[in-house]
């Protein structure tokens, strides 16, 4: 049974649900129309017979009845509603009842008791005779000298039909009713389709994403709890749908900036493997050529490894003190050669007092990117400043040279992945187009920020500022 009602659509869930409550507002009102038949309306008549007994019988003391009470019995009978009569002997009520013509059946010892304690008796049963029910009340007379019980006033009513008592009222209740159950329909209809539509709209959407389709989209229409999980749903569209595209791209530049290396690799094994080359110095330097794009490529799987670890944060960082000057003064040492190669120098300006709390291989790592594409970049006989220096509560890193400088137009793209400023000079240079995209992971995994400034023909300057804390 619960596997079926879970089968069952929420549409179909709600209308039962609906229908459930019209028939439970059915029965309850038909329950409470005998309610207030039983308990109002025939307790009521019920109190008025034994007020108008009470008020027959205060008028006898002792003795025989009076002949004026009978008197008085017959002309309040009259004008009552109700059938009254009076007896000497309450033998004489069997042939006015509806129960039993034995007197001992009508009046039980028990009730006898009753009547002589001055307590009324209450009758109810069917009369064929009036084809109903009827109710009688039993007034005693009981003579005050000696206590004996000197006759009875017997009241009795037929009782309408619920539906007697009702019918002024049925057509009233008939047409509430109506008016209740139309306005449950229109409710039932609006809440199903405030309630399956957008639900049905969400199955639409995540059938659509599950079969890689990132541009559906959900339409919010208002803004309850259902806006909001359609708007989290449209978030989450615009977030894969830009993944998507993030992972084609990524997918494309990585095939092309493999397909060169790799053509060279093997064209170049082709013609030695074929003995096409003229002499040995030739032969050398196709060797030669292939094991720099071999290293080409080597650097640029390193750097997909990195990039890759630093965008998923599966490889944790190993923080810890570090006397950041005495690092940038080791980075800069392994570039000596090479920048005494170009002509160019390397002058800094260190805080030696700054005690940064960070991973040093990411952090060395950082500033070798950073020094290197400043070499790169940088002619011969020109100049790399590196400064470090406290700012409040950051700690501020600059690489500064004078060399060919980015446009403005590029500068905003810089730390996207294979993104080059300048595409033919850096292939030639050797970069793989991820050093900025790995320097901004990395400033980011360390709460910092990457801030550069650049104009063509000037020079560069990269600022790194990374939390200062007091060790």
């Amino acid at each position: 049974m619960k596997k079926r009602w879970l089968s069952i659509s929420i549409h179909t869930k709600i209308r039962i649900v609906i229908s459930l409550f019209i028939l439970f507002s059915i029965l309850f009102s038909f329950l409470f129309i005998h309610f207030l038949y039983k308990d109002l309306y025939v307790k009521k008549i019920e109190q008025s017979l034994i007020t108008e007994g009470n008020m027959i019988a205060a008028h006898y003391h002792s003795g025989d009845i009076p002949s004026f009470l009978i008197g008085n019995v017959n002309w309040h009978n009259t004008i009552s509603e109700a059938e009254v009569m009076i007896f000497n002997d309450p033998r004489e009520l069997s042939m006015y009842t509806i129960f039993d013509d034995d007197y001992q059946a009508v009046i039980s010892e028990e009730e006898r008791k009753q009547l002589l304690k001055g307590q009324h008796l209450i009758k109810q049963g069917y009369e064929e005779k009036f084809e109903r029910n009827i109710i009688g009340v039993i007034t005693p007379l009981l003579d005050n000298k000696d206590g004996h019980l000197a006759g009875v006033v017997y009241l009795y009513l037929p009782l309408p039909s619920i539906y007697e008592v009702f019918n002024k009222a049925t057509p009233i209740l008939i047409g509430t009713g109506l008016i209740v159950f139309a306005l449950l329909f229109l409710i039932g209809d609006w809440l199903t389709k405030s309630l399956v539509y957008p639900i049905r709209k969400m199955k639409q959407f995540s059938q659509a994403v599950a079969a890689e389709d990132f541009s559906a989209r959900v339409d919010v229409t208002n803004k309850d709890e259902f806006g909001q999980l359609a708007n989290a749903f449209n978030q989450m569209a615009y977030t894969l749908e830009e993944s998507s595209e993030q992972k084609k791209e990524f997918l494309a530049n990585v095939a092309h900036e493999l397909r060169t290396p790799l053509s060279y690799v093997k064209g170049y094994s082709e013609i030695l493997e074929q003995e096409l080359v003229d002499s040995e110095q030739e032969r050398k330097e196709y060797l030669s050529l292939i094991r720099r794009e071999s290293e080409r490529m080597n650097r640029l799987v390193k750097d997909l490894l990195d990039l890759a670890q630093l965008e998923g944060n599966d490889q944790p960082l190993f923080k810890q003190p570090l006397v950041f000057a005495q690092l940038l003064e080791d980075t800069v040492h392994s570039f000596s050669l090479k920048a005494k190669e170009k002509n160019i120098s390397i002058s800094s300006s260190f805080d030696h007092e700054l005690i940064v709390n960070a991973d040093p291989n990411r952090l060395q790592q950082l500033f070798y990117n950073l020094l290197q594409n400043a070499l790169r970049y940088t002619n011969e006989g020109g100049n790399i400043h590196i400064e470090l220096k406290k700012e409040r509560d950051m700690i501020v890193a600059s690489v500064r040279d004078d060399g060919i400088g980015i446009s403005k137009e590029d500068l905003v793209y810089i730390g996207e992945r294979f993104y080059r400023a300048d595409k033919a000079r850096t292939r030639e240079k050797g970069g793989t187009g991820l050093g900025m995209a790995i320097v901004k992971q990395i400033v980011e995994r360390h709460e910092g920020t990457l801030h550069i400034e650049s104009e063509l023909g000037t020079g560069t300057t990269v600022f790194i500022r990374l939390p200062y804390k007091d060790m």
